[in-house]
């Protein structure tokens, strides 16, 4: 006798996607939350007064959430008010160049015209091809690609992709170069190779495109970023859903090799016909389910994933309007030292003393976050920053990067930082992880690259465990607001399609 049809194992978007939509489907479906809210890293706390989003800071290419709505019969308008944000990005270019990327692609261009004329040609070319094929992307993200079948399916059904094979096989940086030649434009469409948590010369060549995509629209959830997950949250629940909070689970119940419920911290066994893990699959397979109860190949695939680069959030609370203009300004460094910034720094324990940084200005969209007249930014500073400081550990390193930070936002953003600053908070590293529960602070899951992509990532329906399932930043197309709705819909599909 079960308890539940479904437990979902963590409210993350994944797990909040598949449990709505399988709700939908009447399965009896509970998620565990071991926090007190939805979202994972795309979520929203407020702290003293303001509102900061956690990791997440916009949305693009809504497709996947539009599918997941429709999934249930809904709408997203009905569920979560999306803002358009424009211009996409206010730039600060290492050089010193200054400019706003707009969304319109022809006044882009006219941008692209002012700072490098030599690249209008090739931007053109850039923008031609990236267009079709990130609207072809678009169109597949909800479709599963995870076994050699399902890939030759979708290649079937999209023929139109094929021509585009190439780009899979190369870097971003490669993608880049090939297009663009001017230094400063390379390093605006270059640093975004770690969204998907990887330097330009490693990152997927198809992430190269990414840039793009922001340019068919890019929005913010009024309400901070947790409207999303609460949106699906809410849907659910109108066929049943039920959602726990402050429930940790600790590991996933098994009988022989099928999965039949799971073990809370604190004794609590409930028993399930189908478990849908959200959380890092790291940490499903060895930690909830243990080695000894796989088989050894399963034991070494799975540990020989890397987790995701883990960075730090510095959050602020100001009384006045801060100097930008766009909800989105980067600081951008060169390809050679957004390289460098991985190999020389990252990879080998060292907080980089170079870098550029993002600035999340979320009451540009949404005045509501913060007092009236008050404001909230969410300053990404340096970079990737590694989780094992090399001879040092973020509790004791967190004050001094605090107050470093604090300085390169006054000498470069705002110089009357500290006559307008009402509330700091800090996330390092070893803050999400104690937050989140996930591995190294690892906000995209697994790293991304060709060979840890798709296919190659560990499998939504679980090819060692019976009656189990994964969603979220460790399948498909890994990390990512959009994506990781994606997975919870495949992962969904799945769980209907052998039991519904």
């Amino acid at each position: 006798m079960v308890d539940y049809d479904v437990v979902v194992i963590g409210a993350g978007l994944g797990g909040v996607t598949s449990g709505a939509i399988l709700a939908k489907n009447g399965f009896k479906t509970l998620i565990l939350e071991q926090a007190e809210v939805v979202g994972g890293c795309c979520s929203t706390f407020d702290y003293q007064g303001y509102k900061f989003d956690t990791g997440a800071s916009i949305v693009m290419i809504t497709q996947p959430l539009e599918e997941a709505f429709r999934r249930m019969g809904k709408e997203v308008r009905d569920y979560v008010e999306l803002v358009p944000c424009e211009p996409i990005y206010s730039v600060h270019a290492y050089d010193g160049t200054k400019f706003t990327i707009p969304t319109d692609i022809d006044d882009a261009t006219e941008v692209i015209s002012r700072i490098a004329p030599e690249d209008v040609e090739g931007w053109k070319r850039y923008t031609r091809i990236g267009l079709d094929m990130v609207g072809q992307l678009e169109q597949m993200m909800t479709t599963p690609m995870n076994t050699l079948s399902e890939t030759a399916r979708l290649e079937l059904s999209h023929p139109g992709m094929m021509k585009y094979f190439p780009y899979f096989l190369r870097s971003h940086q490669g993608v880049t170069v090939q297009f663009l030649k001017n230094p400063v434009i390379q390093s605006t469409v270059a640093f975004q190779s770690y969204y998907a948590g990887a330097p330009p010369e490693l990152g997927l060549g198809t992430l190269g495109f990414i840039a793009l995509c922001e340019h068919l629209g890019i929005y913010y959830p009024r309400g901070g970023m947790i409207a999303i997950p609460e949106g699906l949250r809410r849907a659910g629940e109108e066929f049943g859903l039920e959602v726990r909070f402050n429930q940790k689970v600790e590991k996933i119940l098994l009988e022989g090799n099928m999965a039949r419920g799971v073990l809370l911290e604190d004794g609590t066994e409930i028993l399930s016909r189908i478990v849908v893990a959200n959380v890092n699959a790291k940490v499903t397979y060895l930690k909830m389910i243990g080695p000894d109860n796989l088989p050894r190949w399963a034991v070494k695939a799975i540990d020989s994933y890397e987790v995701a680069m883990p960075c730090p959030m510095i959050y602020l609370g100001l009384d006045t309007s801060p100097p930008l203009d766009a909800h989105h300004t980067i600081k951008t460094g060169d390809l050679e030292q957004s390289n460098r910034v991985w190999n020389d720094y990252y990879k080998k324990g060292i907080r980089p003393p170079m870098g550029g940084w993002l600035i999340s200005w979320p009451t540009e969209s949404d005045p509501s976050l913060a007092p009236e007249g008050h404001h909230v930014v969410n300053f990404v500073w340096g970079g990737p920053a590694p989780y094992g400081l090399l001879g040092d550990n973020w509790d004791r390193l967190k004050p001094a990067f605090t107050e470093e930070a604090l300085k390169v936002f006054e000498s470069e953003v705002m110089p009357d930082l500290h006559d307008h600053l009402k509330v700091v908070e800090v996330s390092t590293p070893l803050d999400f992880e104690r937050r989140l529960l996930t591995p190294q602070g690892a906000i995209y899951g697994l790293f991304l690259d060709f060979f840890s992509s798709a296919m190659f990532r560990p499998h939504p329906r679980s090819r060692v465990v019976k009656n189990l399932y994964l969603a979220g930043a460790s399948v498909g197309l890994g990390g990512g607001v959009p994506t990781t709705i994606a997975s919870g819909v495949i992962t969904s599909d799945y769980v209907l399609k052998d039991l519904g």
